[in-house]
C-alpha cells in the first residue's frame, strides 16, 4: 500500500489517506482503497472502518489528471467501486474530517454511515468550476441535504465549513480541534464494541436498502452521463486543460 496506511485495533480498521500533501485521490488510491475495504470486510472481528486523512487534509478530491479521456472511464469505474463499497459495506463507517474534504473525498465522507468534522474543515463539490460534475454527489447527496441545498452546492461550486457540513446534515457532530474530533468518534464507536456483528450488519441492510439500489442505478446512469455527453463538450476539454495550465477557463458553451 503506497497510497493509504491501514491498522486495526479494539474491532476497528483505521484507514488513512496517505498521498500527501493534500490526499488526492487517484486511479492506485482508489485500488489500493478498494483492497482494503474488502479485508476488512473479511475479518469477522471488525465491526467498524474509519477513514481518516494524513496530516493537514482528509482529502483534496478526485485526481483532476484523471478526468483526461483517456483515463475518466476508468477512474469513474474504479472511484465508483470504491464509493459502492462503502455504502454497501456491512461494518460501520466513518469519516473523520478536517483541512479539505472537496469533491471525492466530500463524496467519500457523505456516502459513510457516520461523520465527524472540524469546524475549520473546508467542505465542497467544486467540480463545476472545471465544467465537470460530482456524480455521486448528484444522486446521493439531495437524501442528506435536500434537494434544493444539493443543488446550491453542486450548481455553485461554493466551499463551506464543518459547522456548516454539520447544520446540513452531513456531520454527526463537530469539534474545534482533530483531537477533540477523534474524541466523539471514539464515543460514538465504544458501544459498537458490545453488539453483534452480525446484528449491526443486518440492521445496516435494512435501513439502505432503497438508498442502496436508488445509489448503484443513478450512478450507472451518472457515468453514462459523464462520459456520453459531458466528455465530449469542448468546456470540459477546456476545464481541466486551464487546470493543468493554471490560468483561468475560456468557456465556450458547448
Amino acid at each position: 500500500m503506497n497510497r493509504i496506511r491501514i491498522e486495526s485495533a479494539a474491532g476497528v480498521a483505521h484507514i488513512t489517506l496517505a498521498h500527501p500533501p493534500v490526499n488526492v485521490i487517484d486511479i492506485p488510491m482508489m485500488e489500493e482503497l478498494l483492497a482494503a475495504i474488502r479485508e476488512a470486510e473479511q475479518k469477522p472481528e471488525i465491526r467498524a472502518i474509519v477513514f481518516r486523512g494524513e496530516d493537514k487534509h482528509f482529502s483534496a478530491g478526485v485526481d483532476i489528471a484523471a478526468h483526461a479521456p483517456e483515463t475518466v472511464a476508468e477512474m469513474l469505474t474504479k472511484f465508483h467501486a470504491v464509493i459502492l463499497a462503502v455504502a454497501d459495506s456491512p461494518k460501520v463507517t466513518v469519516a473523520v474530517v478536517h483541512g479539505n474534504c472537496l469533491g471525492g473525498g466530500a463524496e467519500l465522507a457523505l456516502v459513510c454511515d457516520m461523520v465527524f468534522t472540524t469546524g475549520g474543515a473546508i467542505w465542497g463539490f467544486p467540480e463545476i468550476r472545471l465544467a465537470c460534475f460530482p456524480p455521486v454527489a448528484c444522486v446521493a447527496l439531495a437524501a442528506l441535504v435536500g434537494q434544493k441545498q444539493a443543488a446550491e452546492l453542486i450548481l455553485s461550486g461554493r466551499t463551506f465549513s464543518g459547522y456548516d457540513a454539520r447544520e446540513m446534515g452531513l456531520a454527526n457532530d463537530v469539534a474545534e480541534t482533530e483531537v477533540n474530533a477523534e474524541l466523539a468518534l471514539d464515543r460514538a464507536l465504544k458501544p459498537l464494541a458490545e453488539l453483534s456483528p452480525a446484528a449491526l450488519a443486518v440492521t445496516k441492510r435494512a435501513m439502505y436498502v432503497w438508498q442502496g439500489l436508488h445509489l448503484d442505478k443513478g450512478l450507472a446512469r451518472a457515468e453514462k452521463i459523464y462520459l456520453e455527453e459531458l466528455m465530449k463538450t469542448e468546456d470540459v476539454k477546456e476545464g481541466v486543460a486551464a487546470w493543468r495550465e493554471k490560468r483561468p477557463p475560456k468557456w465556450k458553451g458547448k
